[in-house]
């Protein structure tokens, strides 16, 4: 019910700042607001390495909005049939289930060339206890795009994901464009539920964990259709960046998160930006 009630509570915000920023503004002029819209459909959903939910499909809505420099978006993950996994244990087994519904607030600047991004993400997760987290990113506009973002948990998984990323685009006839992108990710976890598993009290005692984390490269082709609509066919392999992310012993996940494996992922995403 919490989770509805914000849900609800931030999809009006969305709406009454569409409406509100594309009034007549100061002098009759209207202001203008940017908006996109999204549904992609892929094999499995991977978050920061972590695999939630496989043998399925799943489709990802996402809405958002921005004007000058402040945005509020959207995102959600339906899984058509959930199945656990090493790091995913399913709210509806075996059947359909509207699982997550990701809420961001953020605010961008822009000097010269380089672009910096701070903001909140509200995670509203049926399959395990809903968090939040603060943001900051700076990115530097030259080839590769580099990004680096810091994120940092503040309620139930306190921690510090740190992401590196590069993203490019060429036109490889007319409009079309190959967009090339890789990532990687360290975690820092620092609170009691990061203690990792220890073979000696068989339960996780030990160390909290830290390591070099997630891996991610991804490939695909843009076409787009008008001024407006665009569709992307979009491949990504994900893979541990380190021993520690994939470790197991007897069986069991050293990450308390569940270990990480290499897998693949393919999908179209429906683009509509106004």
């Amino acid at each position: 019910m919490e989770v509805e009630m914000k849900t609800g509570f931030w999809i009006v915000s969305i709406f009454l700042l569409i409406m509100g920023s594309a009034s007549p503004g100061v002098g009759g002029e209207e202001e203008k607001v940017a908006a996109n819209a999204g549904l992609a459909g892929f094999n499995r959903y991977i978050f920061r390495g972590y695999e939630i939910g496989q043998d399925s499909l799943v489709f990802q809505p996402y809405l958002g909005t921005a004007f000058k420099g402040f945005s509020i978006s959207f995102w959600g993950n339906i899984d058509s049939a959930e199945h656990a996994t090493q790091s995913f244990t399913p709210d509806s087994p075996g059947r359909k289930s509207f699982n997550e519904v990701d809420l961001t607030l953020s605010y961008t600047y822009n000097l010269g060339k380089l672009e910096l991004s701070g903001g909140y993400i509200y995670y509203g997760t049926k399959f395990t206890a809903e968090t939040e987290e603060l943001y900051l990113s700076v990115g530097y506009d030259t080839i590769g795009k580099p990004t680096l973002a810091v994120y940092r948990d503040i309620a139930s998984y306190p921690g510090t994901y740190i992401n590196l990323s590069l993203a490019q685009s060429w036109k490889v006839y007319q409009e079309i464009t190959l967009d090339l992108g890789a990532s990687v990710g360290y975690f820092n976890g620092d609170s009691d539920y990061w203690k990792t598993y220890e073979s000696t009290t068989d339960a996780y005692t030990g160390e909290k964990y830290q390591a070099f984390h997630d891996g991610k490269l991804s490939a695909g082709f843009t076409i787009p259709f008008g001024k407006n609509l665009a569709t992307q066919a979009l491949v990504q392999y994900w893979f541990p960046l380190s021993s520690m992310a994939k470790r197991q012993i007897n069986g069991r996940s050293y990450n308390p998160g569940g270990h990480l494996d290499e897998n693949w992922v393919f999908g179209i995403n429906l683009k509509f930006s106004y």
